[in-house]
């Protein structure tokens, strides 16, 4: 009689809990790097409130921002093996566990910033999505972190031979230094927290980041000069674990896509209005902003850094190509 009710008590409580987990997995942990008052950060936020409410309440998501869930390297580990659910990620740190991810790496591979979004919405990105996909990190839509652009405080960069004889910072990548480098100026990696001393005193003549970047970290006081170049156009994406998303109906998946571009187009709007405060910003403070007429000189500059890559990394030639011919 004991062993019989023992073994029904057990029972139940084994149903109670994978009922219990099956509605823990519709209430997903999200992960974010950015605090409050970044673009990213409200739209995370709205990404949440309209997943709750496209889906009825039936998957729910807790955001957790300003990276309390660890660093983007320990969030991006955690998506793939399901731990967090979901995370706002920049591609540029993907490419070492996603191939297809290095594209975006690529000095001069988008116009600009619309083009690198009809990239993405295209045959190229779906490529990409399903190589991270296939990682453990699909991508649900694509946020704007801006186009990186060359600061300096020699004077105005209008073609690759005003490079020439510069030393310009950049992130430790060969891609980058080699961009520099084609152009005839010296690509000098160095820790970010070092550029501002290294800009006033002439150890580099300048550096290149996004409007936002370029005001927060006061370089506008010591780079009197910055030029549109957009050389370099890295998004960012809300990632979703993989079997966590192909776990939902049909119906659920397509609710929570809809969340996602619509969060994303509102982050696209405040990122926006964010670069335009900032380039207003600097300029009023005396930085001489110029546009860049003709980016072609500067594409084919790239040659030889394209050529270098390729070789190393011959499966990226086709997704390359189909980057670059898209209008």
């Amino acid at each position: 009689m004991y062993q019989k009710i023992s073994a029904t008590l057990i029972g139940a409580t084994t149903a109670l809990t994978l009922i219990g987990t099956a509605a823990v997995a519709d209430d997903w942990r999200a992960w974010n790097i950015h605090s409050d008052g970044h673009p990213n950060t409200a739209a995370m936020d709205r990404f949440a409130e309209l997943v709750a409410e496209y889906t009825g309440g039936e998957v729910t998501i807790d955001v957790f921002h300003g990276g309390v869930l660890g660093s983007q390297p320990d969030a991006l580990e955690q998506v793939q093996l399901g731990a967090i659910d979901v995370g706002n990620f920049n591609l540029g740190p993907i490419g070492p566990l996603v191939q297809e991810a290095n594209l975006v790496s690529l000095p001069f591979i988008f116009r600009d910033v619309p083009h690198m979004f009809r990239v993405l919405e295209g045959e190229a990105g779906e490529i990409l999505a399903a190589g991270m996909g296939d990682q453990g990190i699909l991508p649900i839509a694509w946020f704007d972190a801006g186009a990186r652009s060359f600061y300096n405080n020699t004077g105005p960069i209008n073609s690759p031979d005003d490079v020439a004889g510069m030393r310009i910072r950049v992130m430790n990548n060969d891609l980058f230094t080699g961009m520099v480098d084609a152009m005839g100026g010296n690509g000098t990696p160095m820790a970010f927290a070092e550029v501002y001393q290294s800009l006033s005193t002439g150890v580099v003549d300048g550096a290149e980041n996004n409007f936002p970047s370029f005001l927060n970290v006061s370089h506008y006081e010591v780079a009197g000069y910055y030029s549109l170049s957009e050389h370099l156009i890295i998004p960012e994406c809300i990632c979703v674990n993989t079997n966590v998303f192909n776990g939902l109906s049909a119906e659920l998946q397509d609710s929570v896509r809809m969340a996602a571009e619509e969060a994303a187009l509102y982050q696209r709007e405040l990122w926006a209005i964010a670069t335009a405060e900032a380039r207003a910003t600097v300029e009023e403070a005396g930085v001489v902003v110029n546009e860049i007429a003709d980016k072609a000189p500067f594409q084919d500059a790239m040659a030889p850094v394209y050529e270098e890559y390729l070789a190393a990394n011959p499966d990226m030639r086709e997704l390359v190509e189909i980057a670059q011919s898209t209008e």
